[in-house]
């Protein structure tokens, strides 16, 4: 197998991508595993999902690994945020952790 391309993609983009690849041919076991999995967790439409990708780009020290994370993760509090920035050399200020708080709980 050939890789074509690398990056961080959101649980709703893989689930669709996915999808799309079940309708061609069979998955292996363990991209059935995947989908059954994104099925019961990806908690947001593609749609919803590209919106809050976009909101959370506007804050600078956030790269794409971290966006990913707190798309997935859709985390609630303080606590949960910090939990994903756990072992990140760059952690986000008091301020920016309010901003993602407060953008996470319009789309969730």
């Amino acid at each position: 197998m050939k890789i074509k391309e690398e990056r961080f993609v959101t649980w709703s983009e893989a689930k669709k991508l996915l999808e799309a690849k079940e309708k061609e041919q069979e998955l292996g076991y363990e991209q059935k595993n995947a989908t059954e999995f994104l099925r019961k967790f990806s908690k947001l439409s593609e749609k919803r999902t590209s919106e809050l990708v976009e909101e959370l780009k506007k804050i600078e020290k956030l790269k794409d690994k971290h966006i990913v994370s707190i798309v997935n993760m859709l985390p609630e509090n303080m606590d949960d945020l910090r939990l994903l920035f756990a072992h990140e050399i760059i952690s986000p200020s008091e301020e920016d952790r309010k901003k993602i708080l407060s953008i996470v709980k319009k789309f969730a």
